[in-house]
Order: C-alpha cells, then structure tokens, then sequence
C-alpha cells in the first residue's frame, strides 16, 4: 500500500464566521501501482484531498501515510514525500516560467542537486513519456506552444522529478477536444510505461471510465462511494442522487437493455458497447 488515510478531517477557517468542514472523516487506502479516478460534486472535497497527499495542506485530524510514512511524524522529511508525490494542478501550464522548455523541466530534477548529466537524462525521459520531441523542442519558449503542448510540458516538469505517485487535478480543463484527447492518451501510455500509481481528479465521467481501474466517489467532504470503475458506475441512482453521472455510453446502453435487448449494460467505453451489440447482432442472426 502506498497512500492511507486514517479518519482525516480537515476543516477551513476555523473557529470563524468562514469556517467549512472540507473533508470529514475520510478513509481510503491506495495501493501501488492502482490508476485511481476521484470523482465528485464542485465542493465535494476533491482538491483538498488531494493537496494533502504531499502535505500541501495538512489535517485538522487524523493520520495520512505515504508509503509507510506518517507525514505526521517529526521524522518525516517532507522533501521527500514531495518527491515521491507529484502534483500537477489545474491549468499548470500558469506555472511555466523558464525561457525554454528544456530548463522549465530541468528545473524540480536540478534543486535536488543532480549532476548535470542525470538532469538531461531526466529531462529527456520526461519529454518522451509525455510525447515531446526532445530535439525539435528543448530549445524552444514553452510559451510559443499549443495549450495541450504547455499542459505536457508542466506535466514533464513533474515526472521528471520521477515521483512514485503522479496526481492530476482536472489536467484537460480548458483544452480543445483534440488537446483533451492527446494529453489522456499521453496520461495512459506513461501510466502502462512507468507503472506508477496514478490518481486522477476528473469531471468527465467517459475520461475515468476509459482510464482507471478504481474509483472514489466524493460527496459532501466524504468517501460516499469506492470500488472498481464497473462497481461504481453500476450505482447509476446513486451517483445521481449525488448531482454526478454515468457514462454517456454506459447510460445507452441501460436504455438499449431496457427496450427488452438482451444485452450486457454494465459497458463502460464505445469499444465495449460496440462489441456487445456486435455480439447480440451475430446471435439473434443465428438464432
């Protein structure tokens, strides 16, 4: 197990007239090597949570562990649980700051006092998960790009730091559908490449369903809902009930089943859908 938290609360502006309980006793284990989706209402808690896995934010009460490390313990550097949880925030792209886009993610490996030749080979690395050419780039302002090139290149910043645990926090907000799509498939290929554990903050429920492997489910400052994509996505009245959704694919499904279509409605993506229907095609043709 790599994160834990163990009854967490935390609570803004206490003992003011602004006082707002932000997370209220949360409780959930990750394991390493999990792809997480977090899901929730605006306000449900999602940001604040996240903000306290590298300590950002630290807790009113209760106990968080970084892979086995209490990150309320004196012992705890938390240098170091800022190394191993990397956290790229909405529209990190408002943090780049260098002339070019090879010192902007050179930046994190270079304050952890690496040699030079570790820094390239960190920066090279990083460009290459995040489908950067190194080359035709690495020289180039970071502000000259696209959007989605800006949202890789903050996104490198942070995987250049080599973290065991990549957060992101709505990373295609803002973004055009083609930008949306390049930086989910980038997220995918280095989750497949580096198996590092991998929680994603989203508001798309077609992003988590094609992506993640486990979901928590925020609601009112707690963990209303956890389990496998499938699971949770089958409580459709009760994700609901909590302002959230289903998959567009998913929801047409249930309506197809509904019409008296003996087929499977638990699908989560369009290849899925299509194979089932493919499927119930081929059979009533035979039958």
């Amino acid at each position: 197990m790599i994160i834990q938290l163990k009854n967490v609360n935390y609570t803004y502006n206490p003992g003011t007239p602004f006082e707002k309980k932000a997370l209220d006793d949360v409780n959930l284990e990750i394991n390493e090597g999990d792809f997480i989706g977090l899901i929730g209402h605006t306000g449900s808690g999602k940001s604040t949570l996240v903000q306290h896995l590298n300590g950002l934010i630290k807790p009113t009460s209760g106990e968080i562990i970084i892979d086995g490390k209490s990150l309320s313990s004196k012992e705890t550097k938390m240098k170091e649980v800022r190394q191993k949880v990397g956290l790229v925030f909405q529209y990190p792209e408002h943090q780049l700051f260098e002339e070019t886009i090879y010192k902007d993610i050179a930046f994190g490996p270079k304050n952890l006092g690496l040699s030079d030749e570790e820094v390239d080979e960190r920066v090279r690395n990083a460009m290459g998960l995040v489908g950067l050419d190194f080359e035709t780039l690495k020289d180039r302002s970071p502000f000259e790009l696209s959007g989605g090139q800006k949202r890789r290149v903050a996104i490198a910043g942070v995987v250049a730091m080599k973290p065991k645990v990549l957060v992101l926090d709505e990373p295609t907000a803002g973004l055009d559908p083609r930008g949306r799509d390049e930086i989910l498939d980038e997220i995918r290929k280095l989750y497949e490449k580096e198996n590092i554990t991998i929680i994603l903050v989203s508001h798309s429920m077609e992003d988590i369903a094609r992506l993640v492997n486990r979901i928590f489910v925020m609601h009112k400052s707690k963990v209303a809902m956890a389990g496998s994509t499938r699971e949770v996505f089958s409580n459709a009245d009760q994700l609901e009930s909590m302002g959230l959704g289903i998959p567009q694919i998913t929801k047409f499904m249930r309506r197809f089943k509904a019409l008296g279509h003996n087929v499977k409605d638990d699908v989560l993506t369009i290849e899925e859908a299509k194979e089932e229907i493919l499927k119930y095609l081929r059979s009533n043709r035979d039958a």
